[in-house]
């Protein structure tokens, strides 16, 4: 499928509270390097930085970062705030708190309650925000976020954080929060190699209730943070990649956002052409008889 003229629109869009985005945005851990959370080779930073400046050319208004999104000598924050500061109106920057790792690149222990404003006010600092438009709890194994989530509501309300979501969580934790402040996102692994029934579940929970279903590692399948694994493509999504004249990631992210119209899809990458074919698969349209293929492939995944 030709790509060069095709823009984030092409999927339509879906509301994150009152802020409207493109359903094809633009996941920013690759932007630091082949490997983030593993310090591996850090990018070239100004082809990072074309990148996200190419991709709000092709009309991409949501890009999903962290602050603990970096490699040995890279910065998505960093990134972000040089490439695009001062932000385009429309453009909606995610971002999401919890986990932790120091200057080293070391994980550290989970964010206590109180330990979330730290977490903000360093995205602000990084962004060169002086608000975060949504803040996602990523939930790190804790059986309730009722106190993490709470914390990071009385944010919401000191004007600091303008929408919340939640992250890698179950159905459970979903109604948890929203007893306590409004989720307009969940962000959970998802795609055609990973299964989970939990996850089955908040997708439908979500489009019911109107919140975006944000998956990640959608490509990626088990290679998940290091990336997608080359040379090992299942034979059914490159028939179908074949059949379309598309690639079979870009058969991935159709597939994801054939899910319903509240499924966001964010593929992350650092390089430009990628870039523009992940934005390309908004247009591409799988037929009934292709889902069903593919929708096998992932039953089978579990």
């Amino acid at each position: 499928m030709s790509s060069e003229t095709i823009t984030a629109d092409a999927a339509g869009t879906f509301e994150l509270g009152d802020l409207t985005v493109n359903r094809v945005g633009l996941g920013a851990m690759r932007l630091t390097g082949s490997a983030a959370f593993h310090l591996g080779t850090p990018s070239d930073r100004a082809r990072s930085i074309a990148v996200l400046r190419k991709a709000v050319e092709l009309g991409v208004n949501h890009i999903d970062t962290a602050a603990f999104y970096f490699s040995a000598r890279r910065s998505a924050n960093e990134l972000i705030n040089s490439a695009l500061s001062p932000y385009p109106e429309d453009l909606v920057v995610v971002t999401k708190v919890g986990p932790f790792r120091n200057y080293s690149g070391e994980w550290g222990t989970s964010a206590r309650p109180d330990d979330l404003r730290g977490h903000v006010e360093e995205n602000l600092r990084q962004l060169g925000r002086d608000h975060l438009d949504v803040v996602n709890l990523r939930r790190m194994r804790q059986d309730s976020i009722a106190e993490h989530f709470g914390a990071l509501a009385e944010l919401r309300e000191e004007g600091l954080i303008r929408h919340l979501g939640i992250s890698d969580v179950e159905p459970r934790h979903l109604a948890e929060a929203r007893a306590i402040a409004p989720v307009v996102c969940v962000q959970n692994r998802f795609g055609l190699d990973f299964r989970d029934p939990a996850t089955d579940e908040l997708l439908r929970v979500c489009g019911e209730e109107g919140i975006a279903f944000v998956p990640f590692f959608a490509i990626a399948g088990e290679g998940g943070s290091q990336g997608a694994k080359s040379g090992d493509e299942d034979e059914e999504v490159a028939a179908v990649a074949r059949a379309h004249g598309a690639t079979p990631a870009q058969v991935r992210i159709a597939w994801t956002l054939q899910q319903g119209p509240h499924v966001l899809a964010i593929p992350g990458t650092g390089n430009p052409d990628h870039l523009v074919e992940n934005v390309a698969a908004g247009a591409l349209r799988l037929t009934d008889e292709e889902m069903a293929r593919l929708d096998a492939l992932h039953t089978r995944s579990e």
